[in-house]
């Protein structure tokens, strides 16, 4: 049987890689440069409604269940150490990581953003919040390298923030999906439209205030 998985879409992407997939793309949206567009919040928020027991109805599986214990222990860590590698990546290659045309993926505005994210907020104020905010926070992670930001200071805000992203998100879920066993489908769509319209809206904040300042 041929399995058809769409890579911006969170739903398609855990009913075929299951557990082991989230914790891969987790790692790969906060570590490696190519997986920014990766649906990191609608995947966690997806991940704890079906770990609630909802799976069945959200993912039209029958037998279909997801470990709320391997995703509260294993999306933390790999947040966590997906970051560790693009600080480290930035720290060791320099800017000469970003040193490339734009292209249909790679904009340089997404670096110029981060960086504007970590002169604006401060390193570690800037680490932590750039986990909420999508592209953001796969691109801060090798920017903070690039800026000198010491691997153990990273460290420390990394672990505050992938912590604080992931559990937050994942329980957030569950919340919603323990709460409303048997009625889901009717508040799924809307519940991650809010998900991604909230970690969308401070970059949308941002672009207004750059267009307000341009403009002056």
């Amino acid at each position: 049987m041929e399995l058809a998985v769409n890579v911006l879409d969170a739903q398609s992407m855990i009913t075929a890689f299951g557990l082991a997939g989230i914790l891969a793309i987790v790692f790969a949206e906060t570590g490696l440069l190519v997986g920014f567009f990766l649906p990191g919040d609608s995947l966690l928020f997806l991940a704890g409604v079906g770990a609630a027991g909802a799976a069945d109805q959200v993912f039209d599986r029958p037998g279909f269940h997801l470990s709320l214990p391997g995703l509260l222990v294993g999306a933390p860590l790999c947040a966590i150490a997906g970051a560790q590698l693009g600080h480290l990546l930035g720290a060791r290659l320099g800017p000469k990581l970003f040193a490339r045309p734009d292209s249909r993926l790679f904009k340089q505005e997404y670096v110029d953003k981060a960086e504007a994210y970590f002169t604006r907020y401060g390193a570690g104020k800037a680490v932590v919040l750039a986990r909420f905010v999508p592209i953001v926070r796969t691109f801060l992670n090798p920017v903070a390298g690039v800026l000198g930001m010491r691997a153990g200071a990273f460290l420390i805000w990394n672990v505050v923030g992938g912590t604080a992203w992931t559990l937050g998100v994942i329980l957030l879920g569950y919340r919603l999906g323990d709460s409303l066993k048997g009625s889901i489908d009717s508040y799924l769509l809307p519940a991650i439209g809010l998900i991604i319209a909230l970690s969308l809206l401070p970059v949308l904040i941002e672009v207004v205030r750059s267009r307000r300042a341009a403009s002056r």
